[in-house]
């Protein structure tokens, strides 16, 4: 039987191994009274322990090895942080184990007291090839427990992503607004194109267009020509109006356009082509000036819907994907489901930062209120979960799935993972 030092762990942290008759390998009688904490810092594994030895209690650090020898190995004889171990729990006793003082460490051998059904059961878990570790099992599992384990995964998720808010938010100076618009404009990229949506954002800071918030084919013009859509000829008005706009904002600015060969259409719904997405960009900043400030005032998630519906795209994009190319009528404003994509990976991200920033508990409860609002998102990785018998109400559900098996599934992390634990658990709990 081959394993992991982290099962090991496992098992003795949740107590899956035969307690009857304990004893430690020179014989004498064991009672384990508390398993210790998880040590998550530097030192003994477990923290706090309190066991008996032939009638003597001990309270101190429980370290644990697959082999007795690990001890020498590591060099903790010679560390002095290990003198306070009262108990070595091993897989398999090679050899005697002292302190650095010269003591005889007691050591509990576990090679003939874990059911070889518990340890199939992992191996089956971390080698499976299924969609995820659990596929087959996870119907078995009570729902309370996937909706508890749920809501702590999409918390670390949560956390995850404020990283990347808060890193933006120091390189500009703490302006919420200007990091909120960056974001944004990211998440009108769509995946394909977010990475040239926030090369545009960052050259072409948000205070500009508070200077022409009357003037929307400015504000277009800035947007196109930034992105640098508009260095080519035009045969109609619109166009060329937003070229000659451009020439002179960029002038006045000092603005470079960036590489247009940056955006991508191939493969793409003209739906979702960027020029489209620009249009829409482009008229929610002429709708919602300091949009940050009003996604924090409005509280009823139908208003929030309405800070990105009804854009006033300018008419030209009714019969054009592209400047050049005419087309059948184009539905121009934003799905719903593209405004579920803002409303869960920007707004309520940033209710959740700012909350957390700022101390504020109600803003994150509004981040988790929001996302229970939304119906649950659609992929591959959800469907899969879907399948085997998981079921999500709402995207604050669907997100956890993906943190789930980001952070859990593909990286066979079973035992650090609620549903994984409970499968486990009750399999050596019934052996």
């Amino acid at each position: 039987m081959r394993f992991s030092e982290e099962f090991l762990h496992f098992v003795w942290q949740f107590r899956l191994y035969d307690q009857q008759q304990c004893q430690t390998t020179d014989g004498k009688p064991l009672q384990i009274l508390h398993c210790g904490f998880p040590n998550k810092h530097a030192g003994p594994d477990f923290t706090t322990a309190k066991i008996i030895i032939d009638g003597t209690t001990w309270v101190g650090q429980v370290e644990v090895h697959l082999k007795s020898s690990d001890w020498h190995g590591h060099q903790h004889q010679q560390d002095m942080a290990y003198d306070n171990v009262i108990l070595h729990v091993v897989w398999e006793h090679d050899s005697e184990v002292k302190r650095s003082d010269g003591t005889v460490l007691p050591t509990l051998a576990l090679k003939d007291k874990i059911a070889s059904s518990l340890f199939d059961n992992y191996q089956n878990l971390i080698t499976s090839t299924n969609s995820f570790p659990c596929e087959n099992q996870i119907n078995t599992v009570d729902n309370f427990v996937i909706g508890n384990f749920l809501s702590r995964v999409l918390v670390e998720r949560m956390e995850d992503k404020c990283a990347e808010v808060f890193e933006r938010l120091a390189q500009l100076n703490g302006n919420w607004d200007e990091t909120f618009y960056h974001f944004v404009a990211k998440n009108f990229g769509f995946k394909v194109n977010a990475l040239p949506m926030q090369v545009l954002a960052q050259s072409l800071p948000q205070n500009l267009f508070a200077k022409h918030k009357d003037q929307s084919s400015q504000i277009e013009a800035l947007i196109f020509g930034q992105a640098g859509f508009l260095g080519q000829r035009f045969d109609e008005e619109y166009p060329n109006l937003l070229k000659a706009e451009y020439t002179f904002l960029s002038k006045k600015y000092g603005l470079n356009p960036i590489d247009v060969s940056l955006w991508k259409f191939l493969r793409m719904r003209p739906q979702n082509f960027p020029t489209l997405r620009l249009a829409q960009f482009a008229a929610l900043i002429v709708k919602s000036n300091h949009l940050f400030s009003k996604v924090l005032e409005v509280k009823n998630v139908k208003e929030l819907h309405l800070l990105f519906d009804s854009l006033p795209i300018h008419p030209f994009w009714q019969t054009h994907y592209h400047f050049n190319k005419l087309a059948d009528k184009v539905a121009t404003q934003l799905g719903k489901s593209s405004i579920d994509n803002l409303l869960i990976n920007t707004v309520a991200l940033f209710l959740f930062a700012y909350g957390k920033y700022t101390g504020q508990a109600n803003f994150q409860t509004r981040a988790f209120y929001l996302l229970e609002s939304i119906q649950p998102e659609q992929n591959n990785v959800i469907s899969s979960y879907f399948d085997a018998g998981v079921t999500a109400q709402n995207a604050f559900q669907t997100q956890a799935l993906l943190q789930l098996r980001k952070k859990y599934c593909d990286m066979k992390r079973c035992l650090h993972c609620g549903i994984g634990l409970k499968l486990l658990k009750n399999d050596g709990l019934n052996s």
